[in-house]
């Protein structure tokens, strides 16, 4: 919805004003439309000496504001409506108001009026503001004199002028005081007169004190008799000036009554003699005169009464003890009490009395026990000392006793301290002392001693659970303050823990026994022994489980690992005050080396006699195990044969085909995953097998000239095997036609 127009315009009442006198300027918004009332504020800037910026809230659509701080002149004043949220902001015509100058009424005055010849006089004269106008004037008044012309002197901040002469002649002087004015008041004068008369009749000025001697704080009162010295008659007028030395004394005015006689109490002097002089300031008829006399003031008697609060009191707290010093005649005795306080904690003090008479001390200091107080009043020069006394009991403070323990919650096996602290109940204060007994869940029990009210204990045996610490202050060992009694509860939980895996021998080879160790350790603040099993995953070799030794090692052995690197992880399974934890490591096993054994049978051997060659593979120490995979046998020159190694690590090979002589035999192991190769040698001698040789004839019996077959057959004589090669000599002897035949 669309914000109202307004209009805002300033008057002032009452204008024009004066200085010092108060204006209301009135800010008025009103709506073009009559919908209701504007709210808001106004900012009033008023332009000037005396003016400034002033933000008033509105009040029924109109906003005032009073000032009396314009200074005069024309003053140019605007509102600024601030606007809401139904209408819009406005701000007035600059709207003109006029200060002017206050007037003033000047008075003047002689003092002494009458005077006598050389008497010096003052002229006073008082300038003020007339209403409405307010304010101090300023600046300067003339004084005219008929006989001296012309005096000037300046107002001071009460708007008063004086000046003193004393060069005026008997007879009636008329007197005139001119104001000039400043910038905020106008001009004002004053007329007077003032008479000197000729010289006067003397007199004389007896005075006297009653009662004589007083004590202190008794009032006394002062008389002077002033008398026409004879022949000279009548009753002197007028006042009279009493000067009293000493302590308590003064000057002090009185005027005289119809019979001549001026007086004056006082109650104020302080003990001793004091001289008093009394000085008659005369009038028209009677000149001035003086008489003294001196009094004396005794010291007066006090009555001291001491008490205590509270009473009685608990060890530590606060005690006020209260020495009141009175005396008579309402005086107010100065000066120092000396407190003397019995047993513990007492002692002698000195304290300064108050402006009423009151000495207090505080003490928290004190021992358990009845103590006798006497407050020593020591006097001063008006008042005589006194003594009063009074006792005051201390009683044991109670106590509270809280117990905290730290760190909590803890973990198991780490340090924890208890603590309790013995404060005093309020109003008890202090420190309490002794020892403090700690008793964990009913059971175990550790004491500490109090140091500045704080005893400890520490434990590092707590198994993991909740616990019950109950604290126990007796208050046996310090008879000032009672005993008490806290508990908390306390939570272990089990510690952390971290396992470390290493092995034994590392590198290992195949088959060689190696030992894994898992650590198993509290991780900090945690300390102890675990306890349990750790379960070690040895990967294709398994798992093994071992408990935790006190020393907190688990080992286990194996020699199944296989050939190369294996990751082995250990786990703690953790128990009642520890938490589980693993560790890994990697372990690497090499390949074992390995010896070859080489054996032939038979050794020698015949030509085409069967040779079995046998090779036998074992791991050279401290690898172990059954070495797999082949054997090549060479033998000779003969292409190589490769046989698998059986379950016992033995290959064998057999052969009829070796030739005759020494043959070199190399066997070479292969070498499988976890033993290394391996070649043996040996020699095989091959001798030549021996033979039989049959010959047969056909036909037989044959006829001459009939063809006769000679058949001869050469055959190996076992072991030898084989068909013989080569030729056969045939020698057929006797009879004609025989002869030699090489076939």
């Amino acid at each position: 919805m669309a914000r109202v127009r307004t209009l805002t315009f300033v008057t002032s009442s009452p204008t024009p004003t004066v200085w010092g006198q108060p204006v209301t300027f009135t800010a008025t918004v009103v709506p073009f439309i009559p919908v209701g009332t504007p709210t808001g504020t106004v900012t009033f800037v008023v332009e000037g000496p005396g003016g400034g910026v002033f933000t008033v809230p509105l009040s029924g659509g109109r906003a005032r504001l009073t000032l009396d701080t314009l200074k005069p002149g024309l003053h140019s004043v605007r509102a600024s409506y601030s606007g809401s949220d139904r209408f819009e902001r406005s701000t007035s015509a600059s709207y003109l108001h006029s200060v002017l100058k206050a007037s003033t009424r000047t008075t003047v005055t002689s003092s002494p009026d009458p005077s006598v010849f050389g008497q010096p006089v003052t002229f006073t004269a008082t300038v003020t503001a007339v209403p409405p106008g307010a304010g101090t004037p300023t600046g300067k008044v003339t004084f005219v004199i008929d006989a001296l012309g012309s005096i000037e002197a300046r107002l001071d901040g009460n708007g008063v002028a004086t000046i003193e002469v004393d060069k005026l002649f008997p007879g009636t002087h008329p007197v005139v005081a001119v104001y000039r004015g400043d910038e905020k008041f106008n001009p004002s004068a004053a007329e007077g007169t003032h008479t000197v008369s000729p010289s006067r009749l003397p007199t004389t000025t007896t005075v006297s004190s009653s009662p004589d001697p007083s004590v202190f704080g008794q009032p006394v009162t002062l008389t002077a008799v002033v008398e026409p010295v004879p022949p000279a008659t009548g009753t002197p007028s007028g006042t009279v000036t009493f000067t009293v030395d000493g302590e308590g004394g003064g000057t002090f005015t009185a005027p005289l009554d119809a019979s001549g006689t001026a007086t004056v109490t006082v109650s104020t002097l302080g003990a001793g003699p004091h001289h008093i002089t009394a000085v008659y300031s005369g009038d028209t008829l009677f000149a001035g005169s003086t008489g003294s006399d001196t009094h004396t003031v005794n010291t007066v008697s006090t009555l001291t009464t001491v008490t205590s609060s509270p009473d009685p009191s608990v060890f530590g707290q606060p005690v006020t003890f209260t020495a009141t010093v009175t005396a008579a005649f309402g005086t107010v005795p100065t000066g120092t009490v000396t407190f003397t306080i019995s047993d513990t904690g007492g002692g002698t003090f000195e304290v300064s009395l108050d402006a009423a008479g009151t000495a207090t001390l505080t003490l928290d200091t004190l021992g358990i026990a009845a103590h006798v107080v006497s407050a020593t009043y020591n006097g001063d020069s008006n008042h005589d000392p006194s003594t009063g006394t009074a006792t005051h009991e201390v009683l044991a403070a109670d106590t509270a006793l809280t117990v905290e323990s730290s760190p909590d919650p803890s973990v198991s096996g780490q340090q924890v301290t208890f603590t309790a602290t013995v404060t005093p109940q309020p109003p008890g204060a202090g420190t309490p002392e002794g020892t403090v007994t700690f008793l964990i869940d009913g059971g175990t029990a550790l004491t500490g001693t109090l140091v500045n009210g704080v005893a400890t204990a520490t434990t590092s045996t707590l198994p993991a659970g909740s616990h019950t610490v109950v604290a126990t202050y007796s208050g046996l060992e310090d008879p000032r303050f009672n005993p008490s009694t806290g508990s908390d509860t306390h939570t272990v939980l089990p510690a952390g823990t971290t396992t470390t895996v290493s092995s034994s021998p590392d590198p290992s080879v195949s088959g060689q026994q190696v030992t894994f160790t898992a650590t198993v350790t509290p991780e900090p603040p945690g300390a102890g022994a675990p306890t349990g099993t750790v379960t070690f995953d040895l990967g294709s070799a398994g798992t093994l489980t071992a408990p935790v030794n006190p020393d907190g090692t688990a080992t286990v052995s194996t020699t199944a690992l296989p050939a190369g690197t294996s990751t082995v992880s250990a786990v703690y399974d953790g128990d009642a005050n520890f938490t589980g934890s693993s560790g890994t490591t990697t372990h690497t096993v090499d390949q074992a080396a390995t010896a070859i054994a080489l054996f032939s049978a038979p050794d020698p051997s015949v030509f085409g006699q069967q040779v079995t060659f046998t090779a036998v593979v074992s791991p050279v120490a401290p690898g172990a195990g059954v070495p797999t995979g082949t054997v090549t046998f060479t033998v000779g020159g003969a292409p190589g044969v490769t046989v698998p190694l059986n379950a016992a690590g033995i290959a064998t090979y057999t052969t009829t085909d070796l030739p005759a002589g020494s043959q070199a035999v190399v066997a070479v192991y292969s070498g499988d995953d976890n033993f290394l190769p391996v070649t043996g040698s040996d020699n095989q001698v091959v001798a030549r097998a021996s033979t039989t040789t049959t010959v047969v004839s056909s036909p037989d019996p044959s006829v001459f000239g009939q063809p006769v077959e000679v058949t001869a057959s050469v055959q190996p004589v076992a072991p030898g095997a084989g068909v013989p090669t080569g030729t056969v000599t045939f020698t057929v002897s006797g009879g004609t036609g025989g002869g030699t035949f090489t076939e």
